[in-house]
């Protein structure tokens, strides 16, 4: 197996990436092509200022085999490799690799990057990976190989409701108070004659949703400090190479004709990954941020989505919600 290592995204196809990443073993929007080389364009909204990419490429007799976007920079007390992406806004990460060539493309990375990148990194860190990923057992098993540390803990939960039928049978599956609350509010919403449940369409223009959805995501005190420009700027391309590719789902819930609640998502492989929201203060009589919820999954429910992935987090109205819990994980492997 031939490794390259890359200089810039702009050295890769986007149309094969994306392609490849339909069969990987893991297949998230955070591994596509245009998140993740928006995502380098800002380091993370600022989060990494000294980083040095390391994107890597794999194949086999001119078969493609496996992408594996890194980055190196001093981080927890060493110079780590992590994957692109890490570690705050993108809530699920891994190798872009088909099952069946998974471990061997992993344990010939490692040999490549110990052979050609030894004296950049003494460990690579890698952070929000799937719980069921076959990276951790493959980590754990090159670890004992080597005579490497190996290290494994849960970083984040990520609460998700399966949905399997309609709207009815999801409420059927909570908490029995929790049904009641929805259903109020719901009632009550709908009695107001003020409140109005609106999709942004997939070809509207998304500058000015965008920044409806911005100023609603501020009114909540911890989001506006995260919001700093750098920030916004990531977010703002990742959520426009949504909205151009086709998986961007925006909703808001009106009252009186001013948007009150925005609910941000990732329409991708039949579910709605929920990356943010804001709500208004100014309407909190109505609820619109619950309201929001319960018409988000029932959209869901009447369209076929099989699960509701809350991501990463563990703020109690996703329990409300019904949410179950997942978890992304960390696993760092020490030379």
């Amino acid at each position: 197996m031939d490794y390259t290592l890359h200089k810039d995204f702009s050295e890769i196809k986007e149309q094969e990436w994306n392609e490849f990443l339909k069969g990987a073993v893991t297949d998230t929007p955070f591994q596509r092509y245009e998140y993740q080389s928006a995502w380098w364009a800002h380091r993370g909204g600022g989060e990494w200022r000294n980083a040095q990419l390391v994107l890597i490429s794999a194949r086999e007799n001119d078969k493609l085999i496996g992408f594996a976007p890194l980055f190196i920079e001093e981080y927890d007390g060493r110079k780590a490799l992590l994957l692109n992406g890490s570690i705050e806004i993108s809530d699920y990460l891994d190798v872009i690799v088909r099952p069946d060539d998974h471990a061997r493309f992993l344990s010939g990375l490692l040999d490549f990057l110990a052979s050609n990148l030894a004296d950049n990194w003494s460990a690579l860190d890698w952070y929000n990976l799937p719980d069921d990923s076959p990276t951790l057992a493959a980590f754990k098993a090159e670890a004992a190989q080597r005579g490497w540390t190996y290290h494994e803990e849960v970083y984040r939960p990520t609460p998700r409701i399966a949905l399997n039928g309609g709207f009815d049978e999801y409420l059927s599956r909570i908490d029995k108070k929790q049904r009641h609350e929805i259903r109020r509010k719901l009632r009550r919403a709908a009695e107001s004659g003020r409140v109005n449940f609106t999709i942004v369409p997939k070809d509207a223009d998304i500058e000015p949703e965008l920044e409806s959805f911005f100023h609603l995501m501020i009114q909540e005190p911890n989001k506006a400090l995260f919001l700093k420009d750098v920030m916004r700027h990531q977010m703002s391309h990742a959520i426009r190479s949504a909205h151009e590719y086709g998986y961007l789902w925006l909703a808001f819930l009106e009252v009186d004709g001013v948007k009150a609640a925005a609910s941000l998502n990732f329409d991708y492989n039949n579910k709605l990954w929920g990356y943010n929201s804001g709500v208004s203060r100014e309407y909190m009589e109505l609820s619109p941020g619950w309201v929001l919820m319960a018409k988000v999954i029932e959209w869901c429910c009447e369209n076929g989505r099989h699960e509701f992935d809350f991501m990463r987090g563990d703020e109690e109205y996703k329990y409300r919600f019904g949410g179950v819990n997942k978890y992304v994980m960390r696993a760092r492997l020490t030379r």
